[in-house]
């Protein structure tokens, strides 16, 4: 029975990984064999770590444990990938946004780039048996920690997307 809510956070954790492999594809950070190890191998870092941390129930809860975080310090489980196809940080550092915030919550994966950059939604899932104002009420959780102190309003995120 454990494994079930392993299964659920599978396309939550592969939008994540997917993610943050494509600057380091586009810049050429490495072969295509190694690309698919270090994103295979951050999926199953985060996997590991969000095992006891992931509530579909109560998605805000634990959203803080999940964000994945550069902000001139590299996340460790992006580190831990990269070490394993012998990237360096400070390549990483190079290939990556230097302010990097993203978050991998039940149902939703947004990002930010930057320190006031615009959240972003990667992919967004509705809620089983959830109701639309319950899931921008926790759409709140972890970003809004981040917003405390900016003079920006807070409503200023709602949704926007990014075409590349």
């Amino acid at each position: 029975a454990g494994s079930g809510a392993r299964a659920d956070m599978r396309t939550e954790i592969s939008t994540a990984a997917a993610f943050v492999t494509r600057p380091l594809r586009a810049a050429g950070g490495g072969g295509e064999e190694q690309l698919r190890c270090f994103r295979e191998c951050l999926q199953e870092a985060m996997r590991e770590h969000y095992k006891h941390h992931w509530f579909p129930l109560v998605p805000s809860k634990g959203s803080g444990y999940r964000c994945i975080r550069i902000n001139h310090k590299m996340d460790p489980l992006i580190g831990k990938a990269a070490g394993m196809i012998g990237l360096s940080h400070e390549r990483l550092f190079q290939l990556l946004p230097s302010e990097l915030t993203l978050w991998v919550d039940p149902f939703e994966v947004s990002y930010r780039i930057g320190e006031d950059g615009s959240i972003c939604v990667l992919y967004e899932s509705p809620q089983p048996g959830g109701k639309a104002a319950k899931q921008l009420e926790s759409r709140t959780s972890c970003k809004e920690e981040w917003r405390i102190g900016r003079s920006s309003p807070s409503k200023s995120y709602n949704m926007m997307t990014v075409s590349s």
